[in-house]
């Protein structure tokens, strides 16, 4: 086929006019595009100079985006074979309405579908008023993005329950204990997670009450889980208990994951973060915690009644934590450990302003042990101490405690620990009756505040000092360098000069 030269022509035109058309949409889109950026200066010289204020102009406009309505919450995964929303059994998250039977008629028909793989409750944005409640078995309790769940501060909503049969007679009072805002006891897979949405006790009344002397009963934990296992809880924000906050109670199995736990400083006692006692096999993993007491304590027991019940804490990992404790420490061990407490493994842990770094704390009177600890990779950042061993802390659930029972405090390693700004690095404080054996530190730097003698201490200790450590250990330690030959020999078990408040 022959091509005439009009087509040829027509064709030239029409590249052309394409071309051009292309050229016209690039400049009106540069148009737009400068334009927008016009009006956001604006805007925001507008605001700055109060211009929104009128309403009119480019703050108007900016003021109708912000009016605008949000986008809908991220949809909750479904975990489980049935899922249901907390409004489907006639919950109200307006934070007045007491939700109490909302989530009781939900974990009732979750509970219903154990043998199916059992069912999710998704909590939806809102502040959801509520007294305590129990969890079932193969559940997962969704929270939203938006989601608070608040315990109601009257105490008069809130059951007693038996002491723990670990601890006596309670832990703060003789007799029963209020039970815990969100609790569960004999149960199997439980998960507790969410878009970080939030479990809030609320506890300002019950600190208040508690420095007052007016409660009768020991206070409550937030989220309390006895006797349980396969327990998760990730990805939620739990704030303001009246007690603990997180409390697994002889459970096996139990993970915690991007856990955000929050309480005042100060002004807010006993709010430690995650407490696990007398449990097996537990994870701890990427929390930020900021409370009232310890971040963390592992527990088993207290005294005579510890030593009866006799459930150690074993097999604990904790790892990639930041902590602050004003008042007390960011790790613990104790002071109630008369179960024993043992293979514990503490690593890449950052501790800021706080009283304390890590803490192993008991007495005479508790029994059991403490042995096979880890530490790892602990960053110290403004902290008065920095490590902590006491075996002085004589807190006893009654008189009926035996004065011959001395814990066990061995094999205790603390490798790559630095920081800055601690008064005093280390004090290990042992006893005649309470020696802490098998001691070392190994590849340690630790910038201190605090410009006395005596900044490394200890007394009754037996263990090692391997390669470079700062400041200098005290002479109660062997020293060996760093390919594992002996260099000096410990001087003496005695006492060095010790701060009685740290």
């Amino acid at each position: 086929m022959v091509e005439t030269g009009g087509g040829r022509l027509h064709q030239r035109r029409g590249a052309a006019a394409f071309v051009a058309a292309k050229k016209t949409l690039l400049a009106a889109a540069w148009v737009v595009g400068f334009a927008l950026v016009f009006l956001w200066q604006s805007t925001s010289i507008s605001l700055r100079s109060g211009g929104a204020r009128g309403g009119s102009g480019s703050g108007g406009v900016l003021l109708g985006l912000l009016s605008a309505p949000l986008p809908p919450p991220r949809p909750a995964p479904r975990l489980r074979p049935a899922a249901y929303n907390l409004t489907d059994f006639g919950g109200v998250g307006d934070g007045r309405a007491l939700n109490t039977g909302a989530f009781e008629r939900a974990v009732e028909a979750i509970s219903a579908l154990a043998e199916r793989g059992g069912g999710q409750l998704n909590v939806p944005p809102g502040r959801w008023l509520t007294a305590p409640f129990n969890l079932t078995s193969h559940m997962t309790l969704f929270l939203a993005e938006g989601t608070e769940i608040l315990g109601i501060p009257d105490e008069k909503y809130w059951p007693l329950m038996p002491a723990l049969p670990s601890y006596g007679y309670g832990r703060e009072r003789k007799g029963p204990r209020f039970g815990s805002l969100i609790h569960g006891q004999n149960l199997r897979d439980v998960v507790i997670t969410g878009h970080n949405g939030s479990i809030n006790g609320q506890g300002e009344v019950w600190w208040m009450k508690h420095r007052r002397r007016m409660l009768n009963n020991t206070r409550p934990p937030l989220v309390q889980l006895m006797w349980s296992k396969d327990i998760i809880v990730a990805n939620i924000t739990l704030r303001n208990s009246p007690f603990w906050h997180f409390h697994p109670y002889d459970c096996t199995n139990v993970t915690v994951s991007n856990v955000t736990i929050l309480s005042p400083v100060s002004g807010a006692p006993n709010t430690d973060g995650i407490d696990p006692d007398s449990c097996q096999d537990v994870l701890i993993e990427n929390c930020y915690i900021s409370v009232g007491d310890d971040a963390i304590a592992v527990k088993s027991g207290w005294d005579q009644y510890g030593t009866a019940y006799g459930r150690p804490s074993s097999n604990i990992s904790i790892r990639n934590v930041t902590a602050r404790s004003l008042v007390s420490a960011g790790i613990s061990i104790g002071s109630e450990m008369s179960g024993g407490v043992a293979n514990v493994t503490v690593e890449n842990v950052r501790i800021w302003e706080s009283r304390r770094g890590v803490r192993i704390k008991t007495a005479t009177g508790r029994g059991g042990y403490i042995r096979n600890i880890s530490y790892r990779n602990i960053t110290f950042d403004n902290v008065r101490a920095g490590i902590v061993i006491k075996v002085d802390y004589n807190e006893h659930a009654d008189d009926g405690y035996d004065r011959n029972a001395f814990p066990d405090i061995t094999s205790i390693s603390f490798k790559e620990i630095h920081g800055r700004g601690v008064r005093v690095p280390v004090r290990a404080h042992g006893s005649d009756v309470i020696p802490i054996k098998d001691i070392s530190f190994q590849d340690m730097s630790v910038g201190i505040s605090y410009k006395k003698k005596h900044i490394f201490q200890c007394s009754y200790v037996e263990g090692r000092v391997i390669g470079s450590v700062f400041p200098k250990p005290c002479e109660n330690l062997d020293v060996y360098n760093e390919q594992g030959q002996l260099v000096k020999r410990a001087v003496s078990l005695n006492s060095t000069e010790l701060d009685y408040d740290i």
